[in-house]
């Protein structure tokens, strides 16, 4: 047998390593093949087992408003569990964005004409068009029961009424008995720019006017408004901004970005990130392309063009338009995180952990226990705005939430407009010491609170039981100034909460002393064990 290796072949590596290739067995090849591509599903698509998570639960514990919504809502102390196939943050986003699966319906439309010459398009979606099975657009006036409640839409970043998720929330509430009318931004929903000004995520004039005018409107009914998104983000920013002064009855605010400058650096962070700026970026170029005469004007075209992300666009477009210093002052001013403390109308807040957009760490935790009229629901897994379950995704899970804590709103106490049954939010404090606090670290090094910090979970097995769980979070009271004087006083005061108020805080406590104290008694131990194992060998 020849083993001689030929010239040509020792001049050609890739030759040798193809033959050594080929020698692999074609079932490894198949295993290696399938590991890999597991492994792709795993880290670039998440990919995870689908299962019933169960639905954390932020909010004051002190507010009979939170305690009252919390029990009453199902939904929120039950669990949501994804459709199947869809078992992935960015399978529920795309499904959403490519196919939707969203009911067939026309609206109504009217058009709103703001001060500054700006339209604006009110879509309208009455329970009697549901019901009597009317569909057909025009312009006009909304004839209607004035005492019916209204639920008014903001839709996301250049979403409109025709979105698969607006339509979903549109026809559900309708369905239910509810009239609904989605705001469209400026320059979408089919209407051209008007004026030198387009919307942008702090912009809160355009739903500021749009309400009062609904008001004017249909006095009688009780108002509530639903943000996602960008859309959530104005709307918690305009209630913040008007505290109870606004004619609200409620609001709900679903996948809201919170903090735009976080968010900003996290859809640059990973390659998987990257590709939704990238798509968000060409809706935004399309959105500015459909506005060419009046964009190309007051701001940079030529920059538009050639902008590869949003923080570009906002920097060539939206921050020149807004008369913002620089983009990242745009994102600062313009993030809702900051007004949460200053909301005075129940809201319910919706955010899943896994979103691929609006990321987790810039989830206001302290601001919304602090206040006493906010609930914010947090799940393990629902993309964005996605949220599909069942096994035809037909249904979306947060759309449910909503019409669900709209009817319990609407039928308690709470749904009184007038100052005396008004919950004015009390001051922030510092809550440092009121731990312990749980802290995330994940896979890139970034730290945020974890979605345990200051949540109250319930599961499905316990909707027969009005008790629910809380965790060891608990306003602040004030201390007597003696107190302060005191260096055993604190602490004490800290311990007892501690016990009382969580039944895992002893053991908590206990694990922190074996952890603190074993590299000083750890080496005496063990040294005690081998002297009495040494002395029964011994023996």
């Amino acid at each position: 047998m020849n083993c001689a290796i030929t010239e040509q072949e020792s001049l050609s590596p890739y030759l040798l390593l193809f033959k050594s290739l080929s020698f692999i067995p074609t079932s490894h090849s198949l295993i290696f093949f399938f590991l890999t591509i597991v492994l792709f599903l795993y880290y670039f698509l998440e990919i995870h087992f689908p299962r019933a998570d169960p639905i954390s639960l932020t909010f004051n514990p002190n507010s009979d408003f939170c305690q009252f919504i919390v029990s009453k809502c199902r939904l929120l102390h039950g669990r949501y569990f994804p459709t199947i196939w869809l078992s992935s943050p960015h399978l529920q986003t795309a499904f959403l964005s490519l196919f939707g699966n969203s009911p067939r319906f026309c609206y109504k439309r009217n058009l709103f004409q703001a001060t500054d010459g700006g339209t604006i398009a009110l879509d309208w979606l009455m329970h009697s068009d549901v019901v009597e099975g009317i569909s057909q657009v025009v312009n006009g006036s909304t004839p209607g029961n004035d005492r019916t409640p209204i639920a008014i839409v903001v839709p996301g970043l250049t979403s409109d009424s025709s979105a698969a998720y607006i339509k979903h929330l549109a026809f559900r509430l309708a369905k239910e008995g509810w009239n609904v009318v989605v705001s469209n931004h400026r320059g979408l929903g089919g209407i051209s720019l008007t004026s030198d000004c387009f919307y942008n995520a702090g912009w809160t004039e355009d739903l500021r006017k749009v309400i009062d005018h609904i008001h004017s409107q249909f006095p009688e009914a009780p108002l509530f408004a639903v943000g996602t998104s960008i859309g959530a983000n104005v709307l918690v920013k305009y209630l913040g901004e008007e505290g109870p002064d606004t004619p609200l009855v409620g609001a709900t605010a679903v996948c809201s970005p919170w903090d735009l400058l976080i968010c900003d650096r996290f859809i640059n962070r990973k390659l998987v990130q990257k590709l939704y700026d990238r798509v968000l970026t060409v809706g935004l170029q399309g959105y500015a392309q459909l506005h060419h005469s009046i964009i190309s004007r007051i701001a940079d075209w030529e920059g538009i063009k050639k902008s590869r992300s949003v923080r570009e666009f906002d920097n060539y477009a939206t921050r020149l338009v807004g008369k913002f210093e620089t983009t990242d002052t745009y994102y600062r001013r313009s993030s809702s995180t900051q007004f949460v403390g200053n909301v005075a109308v129940p809201l319910l807040c919706i955010s899943a952990l896994d979103d691929p957009v609006c990321t987790r760490e810039a989830i206001p935790w302290d601001e919304c226990r602090g206040n006493k009229n906010i609930v914010l629901a947090t799940t393990t897994h629902g993309g964005h705005l996605a949220y599909y379950e069942g096994v035809t995704a037909t249904s979306m899970w947060w759309v449910r939430a909503v019409q669900e804590y709209f009817e319990v709103l609407l039928a308690s106490p709470f749904a009184e407009r007038t100052q005396k049954t008004q919950i004015v939010p009390e001051p922030l404090g510092s809550s440092i010491d009121q731990g312990p606090f749980v802290v995330d670290t994940g896979e890139d090094g970034m730290i945020a609170a974890a979605s345990e910090v200051e949540t109250t979970r319930a599961d499905a097995q316990q909707e027969n039981s009005t008790q629910i769980e809380k965790t060891s979070y608990h306003t602040h009271k004030e201390s007597s100034p003696q107190g302060y004087n005191s260096l055993l006083g604190p602490l004490k005061r800290r311990v007892d909460q501690l016990s009382r108020n969580s039944r895992k805080s002893i053991w908590l406590l206990a694990y922190i002393a074996i952890v603190t104290t074993w590299p000083l008694l750890g080496p005496a131990l063990l040294l005690s064990i081998r002297k009495r194992f040494r002395s029964l060998v011994g023996k």
